[in-house]
C-alpha cells in the first residue's frame, strides 16, 4: 500500500486537483551588450579560470557561477563582481555562457 491509497482511505471524499507544473527551463539571466571577459591567471603557481565584466544583478551572476561550476564538477568562488573557477575550462566556460547568449572574449595566455 503506497501512500496515495493510505490517503484514499483516510480522506476518501477527497478528489486530488491538478496543479499546473511551471517549466522554468530558462533562466531569467540579463543578458548584456558588452562581452563577459573569460581570462586565465595563474595564482601561486595553480591555474584559475575569471569571468568578469557582467553588469547585471548579483543574484544573476552568482547564480550563473553556481551552473558554470556544477556543469563543470569544480570549484570555484564568487569574488569582487568575478567568478573565479579552479583551472583552465576557458573553452568549457565560453561555451556555456555562447549557449546562454552571452557575448565573450578571451584574454590572456
Amino acid at each position: 500500500m503506497d501512500l496515495q491509497d493510505q490517503l484514499k482511505n483516510l480522506f476518501p471524499d477527497h478528489e486530488p486537483e491538478e496543479t499546473p507544473v511551471e517549466e522554468n527551463t530558462e533562466d531569467n539571466l540579463w543578458l548584456q551588450d558588452d562581452p563577459l571577459i573569460c581570462k586565465y591567471e595563474k595564482r601561486k603557481g595553480k591555474p584559475i579560470t575569471i569571468i568578469e565584466g557582467y553588469t547585471g544583478a548579483d543574484d544573476d551572476f552568482k547564480k550563473l557561477a553556481k551552473e558554470i561550476k556544477t556543469t563543470l564538477g569544480v570549484g570555484g568562488s564568487f569574488k569582487n563582481e568575478k567568478i573565479i573557477v579552479q583551472g583552465d575550462y576557458r573553452p568549457q566556460i565560453m561555451e556555456i555562457l555562447q549557449d546562454k547568449g552571452f557575448k565573450v572574449k578571451r584574454v590572456g595566455g
